[in-house]
């Protein structure tokens, strides 16, 4: 028996070995995965009821958005909410206020660390208080602290974001929901023993990991009526509108001169999706150049748009890399779009071009060792090898970046350089966004990096930081039935001429050191330049030019005389100076002479200068009258998010800890195993 339970306790330490294994391994792919039900396996639902209003207001390339949260409490106790949710990946938020009954209390912004004292210090003291962080460019917490019982209080966040100008048409995105971010890295076993903010822990390359991965749920695991959102949106193009559209909802829309009101059909929709809206102008009404002011503290702030013609016949052999996301997170609809996605991208391969197709998860595979051409036989074996794509494991997607980019171009059997590009189609679910971008500029060399957004709620900061540093452009999917005309767009511009070695040059020598981005960017067809400066008046002309791909210069000049009134220009400009300088800090060019950080004072100063938030700024409204009793306790409640439509139920994220059941089983048996034998042993050596 001695010997039996020796070798059964060897066999055991083999099989616990793998198990501990997969147990580690599984509780770093699903940091703190929690499960929203109780100990009888029902579904819990939020004490914390929310919905939204946005009143969108559109003049020009710009949109003024009033957003309006409105928390109300369901529960018997007071409440503190903490909501995780989504603003556009340009937004610039400069005004907060909190309204609780007849009270409104306008917000202030403070230097991120002082607005979390002073909120702290408030909550404990039983005062109404608000605070909205910045945890990612398009990502933002509201806190919201002692709302009574029975209550509700409404946060309203005033933001402008640019309307996106492509091939003719105007497109703006509101989002409304969160897709569940991968978090790669190890955990951070010295951070929190408690997971308060989110379904993840902290790791070695996401840090605040807890803080940006809101539970995500379905409609029926919160209260009635929770997580409505209504819009009223006026659009002033500056020019006549022929038609309005959009691919996620639908609305009714209202013509009044040239003035189009836009309203959600239903008057409400879920919270569930992005909302996209577009618009047209009338045929042959299409912008060509513009330029709008703004006398701002005493300052002009100019800002111009010109949209080179680009139209030309020229093609050029391309060595075409697609890189497509098969991760958990891409289950369902969205690998869906993603497979039709990257077959379309196969047709528009030509007799020269060579191509390779790769996908990844947890692992990074290719289709071929190298590019091969686009011939029939190997066109084939592409299209059955992206039917069988199927959506599982984790989003390690610095892999996939080294593969597609860490080479050089082939050459044509003529000794021509192909022109190597790479189609990224993910939907950006990553927490690393910073790290990423850095690889991407580290090894980009001659290649373009192109971006397609899959899903009804992708990282769209990703996706267009991700082409910006990549030199190319992006666009997004929202469904299947919208899969033809973006892709169309995108690979007819991959297919033309493109603006190089741009440069702008404005009359006063001042405004050319001022003027945001400090460099344009490579600009293909239907592109628009835009930049903004400080410090220029309405005089003279800016020249831009550029070089097009057979060598020649492109030139054109506008005449500053003819700026129309123009409104935030200011908070334009400082939005793009703080997005330079955090591009220099993920770059690592943040450093003075004396090694110190100098990113986070700037861009401390401009926030509290243009009254925006920021990394390092918060806006903060606290009530001065205490109105919770002393003697009462403050319940905290995560507010969730809607998982996006569309996703596979596997991307659920509920309240309660996973654990390593497998694991503890075995140990269990293993330690039945040796006290058997110890007993034996005992009884062998007792008379």
């Amino acid at each position: 028996m001695e010997g039996i339970s020796l070798w059964l306790a060897v066999l055991l330490l083999l099989f616990v070995h793998p198990l501990y294994a997969e147990a580690s391994e599984s509780g770093r792919e699903n940091a703190g995965e929690l499960r929203f039900v109780d100990d009888q396996g029902r579904h819990l639902e939020s004490a914390t009821l929310m919905n939204a209003d946005y009143q969108v207001k559109v003049t020009g390339l710009v949109a003024d958005v009033e957003l309006k949260q409105t928390f109300q409490n369901t529960s018997q106790q007071w409440r503190e909410a903490v909501y995780v949710f989504p603003l556009p990946e340009k937004a610039s938020v400069y005004g907060m206020t909190m309204t609780s009954g007849e009270r409104r209390i306008v917000g202030e912004i403070r230097e991120k660390s002082v607005a979390k004292k002073e909120y702290d210090t408030a909550k404990s003291e039983g005062r109404k208080v608000a605070r909205v962080d910045q945890q990612r460019p398009n990502l933002f917490t509201t806190h919201l602290a002692n709302i009574p019982p029975g209550e509700s209080i409404a946060i309203e966040l005033s933001y402008q974001q640019p309307v996106r100008y492509q091939s003719g048409e105007f497109d703006l995105r509101i989002p409304t929901t969160i897709t569940p971010r991968y978090m790669p890295g190890e955990i951070v076993h010295d951070g929190p023993k408690s997971w308060q903010s989110g379904w993840a822990m902290p790791t070695t390359d996401v840090p605040d990991a807890d803080q940006i991965s809101p539970y995500t749920v379905l409609p029926q695991d919160l209260g009635p009526g929770s997580h409505q959102a209504t819009v009223s949106m006026s659009i002033r193009a500056g020019l006549p509108v022929s038609r309005v559209s959009s691919p996620s909802h639908r609305l009714t829309n209202t013509w009044n001169g040239n003035t189009v009101e836009v309203k959600a059909e239903n008057g409400h929709f879920s919270m569930d999706r992005d909302l996209i809206v577009r618009w047209a102008p009338t045929r042959g009404m299409a912008p060509s150049a513009a330029v709008f002011q703004e006398q701002w503290q005493g300052e002009n702030y100019l800002m111009a748009m010109m949209i080179p013609g680009l139209e030309t016949q020229q093609q050029v052999a391309r060595e075409l890399v697609f890189v497509i996301d098969t991760s958990g997170s891409m289950a369902g609809e969205s690998i869906r779009q993603a497979t039709q996605s990257l077959l379309r991208g196969l047709e528009t391969l030509g007799p020269d071009d060579t191509f390779n197709v790769i996908q990844f998860n947890s692992q990074t595979a290719s289709l071929f060792i190298d590019p091969v051409p686009a011939d029939g036989n190997y066109l084939a074996r592409a299209r059955r090898y992206v039917g069988n794509l199927a959506a599982d494991g984790g989003t390690e997607m610095a892999p996939a970046l080294d593969a597609a980019l860490n080479r050089r171009g082939s050459e044509t059997a003529d000794g021509v350089q192909r022109l190597r590009q790479v189609v990224f189609i993910t939907d950006g679910s990553v927490g690393n966004e910073s790290a990423l971008f850095q690889r991407i500029k580290q090894q980009l060399g001659d290649t373009r990096l192109f971006t397609v957004g899959i899903g009804s709620a992708p990282n769209m900061h990703f996706m267009r930081e991700a082409a910006r540093f990549g030199r190319g452009t992006y666009t997004s999917i929202n469904s299947t039935s919208d899969v033809e005309r973006p892709l169309d767009e995108l690979f007819g511009k991959m297919q033309s001429a493109v603006l190089t070695d741009i440069q702008v040059d404005w009359p006063d020598a001042g405004a050319n050191q001022s003027a945001q981005p400090q460099r344009i960017g490579d600009l293909f067809r239907g592109e628009p330049m835009i930049q903004v400066v400080r410090g220029q008046a309405a005089q003279g002309e800016v020249r831009v030019s550029g070089r097009l791909p057979n060598g020649s210069v492109w030139q054109q000049s506008l005449d500053l005389e003819q700026a129309a009134s123009g409104k935030g220009l200011h908070r334009v400009w400082a939005r793009q100076k703080i997005d330079g300088l955090l591009d220099a800090r993920t770059l690592g060019r943040d450093q003075s002479e004396d090694g110190q950080d100098q990113t986070k004072e700037k861009v401390t100063d401009l926030g509290i200068q243009h009254q925006l938030i920021t990394p390092y700024t918060s806006f903060l409204a606290v009530d001065k009258t205490p109105s919770r009793p002393v003697d009462s306790l403050l319940a905290s409640d995560n507010v969730p998010t809607l998982l996006p439509a569309g996703s596979d139920a596997g991307m659920l994220r509920y309240p309660q800890t996973a654990t390593v059941a497998p694991l503890l089983q075995a140990l269990g048996l293993l330690g039945l195993v040796f006290g058997a034998a110890i007993t034996l042993l005992k009884r062998r050596v007792c008379p």
